[in-house]
């Protein structure tokens, strides 16, 4: 396990505009090649947090997904971020995670955010996703996610090396900045309670609904402790985790053997 370099991607999001925003994202991330190991967009990074965004939602052999693979492989880092994608009846809050040998993970949202009536529109997903990516495990979670620490949680696996599930937690989101203060509040909690680096990527801006945006997008470590965090502009921000001082402090601190053992469900 070595150290991993991770970029924020902050941006400003247009609304309703796949094409453009393929566009708006490709040019701040290119940049990057050769210099990062795992690139995080923000969720719904090709329209904005919109319902009506499902009228237009591509499938799984659309642009984007085109899009996201070639980025990858372009880069030569992993490119992750959600978008609104249909698998059969349903439309998906879908969080794609692209790597350079082309091979492609995909987490649907399983928390919708009842406050907007997202669960009115979107089909929500059931299972976590763990993806292996340059010798860390990573879990990439949405947005609302983050209110809901059982699903998140990191358990100790007895049987695999008595490793943990994951390193690194990854948050996508579009998190309007009147909510700001328990999102940076969750983000260390969910960090120190799983013994993990947190990565989380919010966007900025103003969106189609009039919905204002601060950005707040960071990377937190096993303490709670900020490592990057970004203001109110659009910005890319690469941090390298160090993989040496995660492992340390899980020796020094095995609070994972002492957690209770559950299923979810």
């Amino acid at each position: 396990m070595e150290n991993l370099r991770v970029s924020l991607i902050q941006g400003d999001t247009r609304w309703l505009d796949p094409a453009a925003n393929r566009d708006y994202y490709g040019r701040l991330i290119a940049p990057l090649h050769g210099t990062t190991d795992l690139i995080i967009l923000p969720e719904t990074f090709t329209s904005g947090f919109s319902n009506e965004a499902i009228g237009s939602a591509e499938t799984m052999d659309g642009p984007t997904v085109a899009w996201i693979r070639e980025q990858s492989a372009r880069l030569g880092a992993a490119v992750t971020g959600s978008v609104q994608l249909r698998a059969g009846e349903g439309v998906f809050n879908r969080m794609l995670f692209a790597t350079p040998d082309g091979q492609l993970r995909t987490y649907d949202k399983r928390h919708l955010f009842r406050y907007a009536r997202e669960h009115e529109r979107y089909a929500a997903g059931r299972d976590r996703l763990t993806v292996e990516w340059k010798g860390w495990r990573i879990c990439p979670l949405v947005c609302y996610d983050l209110r809901f620490p059982v699903f998140s949680r990191n358990r100790f696996d007895v049987e695999r090396d008595q490793q943990l599930d994951y390193d690194l937690l990854l948050y996508v989101a579009n998190w309007p900045s009147a909510r700001n203060y328990p999102w940076k509040t969750l983000l260390r909690a969910r960090a120190i309670e799983n013994l993990c680096f947190v990565a989380a990527v919010n966007r900025v801006g103003t969106d189609g609904n009039g919905l204002h945006y601060s950005g707040d997008s960071a990377v937190i470590d096993f303490l709670g402790h900020p490592i990057s965090e970004c203001t109110d502009e659009e910005v890319v921000v690469t941090t390298t985790l160090q993989a040496a001082e995660l492992l340390a402090h899980r020796e020094r601190f095995p609070a994972m053997l002492d957690a209770d053992s559950f299923e979810l469900r």
